[in-house]
């Protein structure tokens, strides 16, 4: 196969000072981030979440495939459908399918099987891997190549003022049905998307101190 003409690769000439204020700003408001699980009705501009799918869709991806889709779900009747499929899973995994360990991790947090917030939220971001198909390559990396767009996705909804969560019903299958995706669409994580309600409140949590995580050789 032809090698890709090349470019020269973007440089952004910021003063190492410069830079290094802007990772520490970038730091202090991520630092700010938290998962939400109590949303206002409060509607959200659609431009911002069009613009937080496009920094998404910048990202790195194995042998530049991007495996990626994202479904923004705003229709009330499709929400709903969502929620019930969703807690019909999470009543399986709270009564059947979690290990002890795994309900004792959770027990703190005050999770369980309802799900309001998928109705709630003004809108839903379902992302899915998008596998081998008629029209589409075989990918490589694909969660890891996924993983980081959405990374990039909560980043940039976070940097514009909305509260984000990450939520993963297991199994998911029913969401490629509910929003009519093919069957090499496997979808990856379900994320609701609005500000916060006026009385949502979360979890007391820390973080590890950052000698717990950063190691320099």
């Amino acid at each position: 196969m032809t090698k890709l003409p090349t470019i020269a690769a973007p440089r952004f000439h910021i003063a190492p000072e410069d830079g290094l204020g802007r990772a520490e700003s970038f730091a202090r408001t991520m630092a700010t981030r938290r998962t939400v699980r109590d949303f206002s009705s409060d509607p959200i501009d659609p431009r911002i979440i069009t613009e937080a799918i496009r920094a998404a869709a910048t990202a790195p991806s194995g042998a530049n495939v991007q495996p990626w889709r994202f479904v923004v779900v705003t229709d009330p009747e499709v929400k709903s459908r969502i929620r019930v499929a969703a807690e019909e899973e999470e009543r399986e995994f709270y009564s059947r399918r979690a290990s002890d360990e795994w309900l004792q991790a959770l027990a703190p947090l005050g999770t369980d099987d309802q799900k309001p917030f998928l109705e709630d939220a003004p809108a839903l971001i379902v992302v899915f891997e998008v596998h081998k198909g008629e029209t589409e390559p075989r990918p490589y990396y694909v969660k890891e190549s996924v993983g980081i767009a959405v990374g990039f996705l909560l980043a940039t909804l976070h940097q514009a003022g909305l509260a984000t969560l990450t939520h993963t019903p297991s199994p998911m299958r029913f969401l490629a049905e509910l929003c009519g995706r093919p069957a090499n669409e496997r979808p990856f994580v379900l994320i609701p998307v609005g500000y916060p309600a006026a009385d949502a409140e979360v979890p007391d949590i820390t973080r590890k101190p950052l000698p717990e995580v950063l190691v320099q050789r």
